[in-house]
């Protein structure tokens, strides 16, 4: 999930993946040093990739995925699910390579947690949607209407570097099981494995018969690039987990947006709470994955009465308590100039606590830092992706509900919490009273919120409603992906509804879907002579490949409802202001990976 809301989340180097490879600090890329992992201060000059053959690309891309959400858009429930389950599972045959894959190329996480996070959201995913149904049209008689479903046609989803294959794999079985296809533009961070996994996906759907271009991948990410997949009307929704930044260029984009808001989750502990299960579940969901996740918790509020109790617990369970002074220590560490410093994002308790010059067991899973106040000059009150947990006393369950919608004020209003009791009108107040769209109760928030260790629908997309300006008010789910035409019938009974049994107007394709018609014309700018199928199987500049649909074409790039041809009208602006804020955050240091 990202910060930004899918359980995970990217950075402001993840402008849509808009800039290279953070991880790798090229020359020509993101700048001259590697950041984030260049030391707090020192200078840094970046670049913004402005490849122009970034557009035609995505022009293919997006053609490519037009004809294949045409041609997916007419199967049947049993061509679909044989689709759907092929993918997932060969999401899963390879969950443990892409986590530790993960891990391995972007620097932070825990690769066990994330062979969790794979599984849930390939084999896991269709196991919870297992009796759902987004493909058969729906018939109610008494009110006499007639349900179809839509597909949304072709889904520009934006993955985070923080949950990076799995929500590749949320996303594209999402639009698997809506009958939608999806072109995936991964965070430059994680682009290596993302893309990895995005294919082992594709290869499985398209053996099992889904059309040729149902899964495409970004794999060097450029502005023009990014900037064509969003504005272009092929595009019919874009999804977009990460920071503020890709957030908002996707909802000023002018292609409709499921956009999310950044976590900072208050979790209360009351006076009837269990203490020892609240201890272990809260060391347990705040070190999962090393706090990637932007459902873990932020700040943590008990009641004075049982606070000496629940420390002992939290200190069996792996925590360890900071002193005050040491707790300045680490505020100072991860938030020097009073922002958060990516370099800790995802490291483990112990390197942190090393980091700042602190000796403590290696045992340790989580830090606690008690804070006096929650107010925005306290650090230590702000979202933290990484195991240190803020920690605050108060005299009542009632005040404890003061100081998390105190939290929630500095940020992450409509995301999440999580509260500890056995009383129900204690849980019913705290959800009445703090302002997010779902609340944890006697659970981990980590997996509690994003539904794998709930009855939340399961999701790496956190939407945050309108308390946090996003047009997502629950988890995403399949059916946030589909729409449904509704025929419905004069109200007076006179006139007979009609008998629909039996009747869908979709079908198993009859034998093999043919491959997508490449023309052999097709020039670097994407309409003459000299275009061959690269790594991810779209039209590149160089050698022609010969095909034998070769006089189908692509057809033109012109705009079918005239005027100007796509990426051609105001795109100029979308993209000054998307360098500007590339430029602008990635120079301060600001948003780092977001969970």
């Amino acid at each position: 999930m990202s910060g930004r809301g899918e359980p995970g989340v990217a950075g402001a180097a993840d402008v849509a993946g808009v800039v290279a490879d953070r991880a790798s600090g090229g020359a020509g890329r993101l700048g001259e040093a590697p950041w984030p992992h260049a030391e707090p201060g020192q200078a840094i000059s970046f670049e913004v990739l402005t490849d122009p053959a970034g557009v035609p690309r995505a022009r293919a891309m997006l053609q490519r995925a037009e004809w294949a959400a045409r041609a997916f858009a007419r199967y049947d429930k049993q061509a679909v699910d044989r689709v759907v389950h092929a993918a997932a599972r060969a999401g899963a045959e390879k969950a443990r390579e892409y986590a530790e894959w993960a891990v391995r190329e972007t620097g932070f996480g825990v690769a066990e947690h994330k062979v969790i996070k794979n599984l849930a959201c390939s084999t896991g995913l269709v196991e919870a949607y297992a009796t759902h149904d987004y493909v058969t049209p729906r018939f109610d008689p008494a009110s006499k209407i007639v349900e179809v479903p839509r597909p949304a046609g072709v889904v520009l989803a934006l993955t985070p570097s923080t949950n990076p294959v799995a929500s590749v794999y949320f996303k594209a079985l999402l639009a698997l099981m809506t009958r939608s296809a999806v072109v995936i533009s991964p965070h430059p961070q994680a682009r290596e494995c993302c893309a990895d996994a995005a294919r082992t996906l594709e290869h499985a759907a398209v053996a099992a018969g889904a059309p040729d271009g149902v899964i495409q991948v970004v794999d060097h990410p450029s502005v023009p690039l990014i900037d064509a997949l969003m504005t272009d009307e092929r595009t019919s929704v874009i999804v977009a987990t990460g920071g503020s930044p890709v957030v908002r260029a996707a909802y000023s984009s002018g292609t409709p947006a499921i956009g999310v808001g950044p976590g900072n989750v208050p979790v209360l502990v009351d006076a009837t709470a269990d203490l020892a299960k609240a201890a272990k579940r809260i060391v347990d969901s705040k070190s999962f994955d090393n706090s990637i996740l932007c459902t873990n918790e932020s700040v943590l509020i008990v009641e004075d009465s049982v606070a000496d109790g629940l420390l002992r617990h939290l200190k069996r369970e792996g925590a360890y308590l900071l002193d005050p002074d040491e707790a300045g220590q680490i505020a100072a560490l991860l938030f020097p100039g009073g922002r958060f410093d990516v370099r800790f994002v995802g490291k483990d308790a112990t390197w942190i606590a090393a980091e700042a010059g602190l000796r403590v067991p290696g045992t340790t899973k989580i830090l606690l830092a008690p804070i006096p106040l929650v107010v925005p000059e306290q650090p230590l009150a702000h979202e933290k992706l990484c195991p240190v947990l803020g920690l605050v006393r108060v005299r009542s369950a009632s005040r404890g509900i003061d100081v998390a919608r105190a939290v929630l004020r500095i940020t992450g209003r409509g995301h999440s919490a999580a509260i500890h009791s056995t009383d129900p009108a204690t849980i019913m107040e705290f959800g009445a009273s703090v302002e997010v769209l779902r609340v944890s109760v006697n659970v981990g928030n980590s997996l509690g919120s994003s539904g794998i260790s709930t009855y939340l629908a399961p999701s790496m997309t956190v939407g945050t409603g309108f308390f946090g300006r996003s047009s997502l008010t629950e988890n995403l789910e399949p059916k946030h992906l589909v729409q449904w035409t509704r025929m419905a019938y004069n109200r007076d009974p006179a006139e007979v509804f009609g008998s629909f049994s039996g009747l869908v107007p979709w079908e198993t394709p009859a034998g093999p879907v043919p491959p997508y018609p490449v023309a052999s014309n097709l020039a670097g700018d994407g309409r003459g002579p000299g275009a061959y199928l690269g790594a991810d199987r779209t039209p590149r500049p160089g050698t022609p490949q010969p095909h034998e649909h070769a006089g189908a074409g692509l057809g033109g790039y012109g705009n079918p409802a005239g005027g100007p041809g796509y990426g051609e009208s105001d795109a100029g602006a979308l993209r000054e202001m998307i360098r500007r804020i590339v430029v602008e955050e990635l120079a301060q240091f600001a948003g780092g990976p977001r969970g």
